[in-house]
């Protein structure tokens, strides 16, 4: 099954995110949250991980980093608002921090006031240096250029070479148990299991798709990969419908749509938002981008394909 993931986003996640943030973005220490809402997922540790978990602040959004425990943290709607669809809400950063707040608790936010019941999955991450200072070290550690494009003879250029697949099964099962908990909790949760969903950014996007791909529990009704790996896929005969989101200004697009390609070709539901401006990890939106509006699309989306009819 894993040769069929071919996005090729985690590497290049973690390798252009933590470019990314160290251009100007300085790295503040910020005390744990207290996170009262949040429960346990009960999948374990992480192997060879002596750090603990330990929180920071960049471009103004918490973070969490050396994540040990996953857990999920429900943003229900208000009540008589509930319309019965569920999403399971994963933020990005390489697999190695968590963007919280930008592309977590922001979001899910958001989606409850649309009378969405949204999970922010904080999941399992690889383990990074215990200090803050030896972190921001290597986050602000040099870097090999990116290889130029080469031609594959036709004139245009080639497809650039993946990189090497990252071990998700930490981070798979900690989406399977989230998927489990909201299917056992749904009569509590006002959840209608036939329509839970999952949208992650950049990483997170990474992982909605290793989830599609090969989980063999859980039974999405749509994804939402945003600003994600964009590389072909094997699409399984079971697919669920997809609404894809990125600007021509993000690193992972690079004139590449073959994720999109893959799904139409399979004769699969999708929807894909290539917006002029945004860069990369713009979260609901960052000010005077196209790429603002994405969030509309996406509700206009859910509502067309009945994702949000009460039944």
């Amino acid at each position: 099954m894993k040769t069929q993931f071919k996005l090729g986003f985690a590497v290049l996640v973690l390798t252009f995110s933590a470019q990314a943030f160290a251009q100007d973005g300085t790295i503040y220490p910020l005390e744990t949250p207290a996170e009262p809402n949040a429960i346990l997922l009960g999948t374990g540790g992480v192997e060879n991980q002596p750090a603990p978990e330990t929180w920071f602040r960049q471009w103004g959004d918490p973070m969490a980093r050396n994540i040990s425990t996953a857990t999920l943290t429900p943003f229900l709607p208000e009540p008589g608002k509930a319309n019965g669809a569920a999403v399971i809400v994963a933020p990005g950063g390489g697999f190695s921090w968590l963007s919280m707040g930008n592309e977590g608790w922001e979001v899910a936010e958001a989606l409850a006031k649309q009378g969405i019941a949204a999970f922010v999955l904080k999941y399992r991450l690889n383990p990074t240096p215990p200090s803050l200072e030896d972190f921001s070290a290597w986050m602000n550690r040099p870097r090999p250029a990116a290889p130029a494009p080469t031609s594959d003879g036709s004139g245009s250029a080639a497809p650039a070479p993946r990189p090497p697949q990252r071990d998700l099964s930490n981070q798979l099962e900690d989406a399977e148990a989230a998927y489990a908990m909201i299917v056992n909790r749904a009569q509590e949760w006002g959840v209608d299991i036939n329509r839970i969903g999952m949208i992650g950014f950049s990483a997170g996007a990474g992982l909605t798709m290793h989830a599609t791909l090969h989980s063999k529990t859980m039974k999405l009704a749509f994804i939402g990969p945003i600003y994600g790996g964009m590389g072909p896929v094997e699409v399984p005969a079971d697919a669920p419908p997809m609404f894809n989101v990125i600007a021509t200004d993000d690193f992972l697009y690079n004139g590449q749509s073959g994720i999109i390609e893959s799904w139409y070709k399979a004769g699969k539901p999708v929807e894909f938002h290539l917006y002029q401006n945004g860069g990369h990890g713009f979260g609901l939106g960052n000010p005077n981008r196209t790429s603002n509006r994405w969030f509309d699309a996406f509700m206009h989306w859910l509502d067309v394909n009945k994702f949000l009819a009460q039944k």
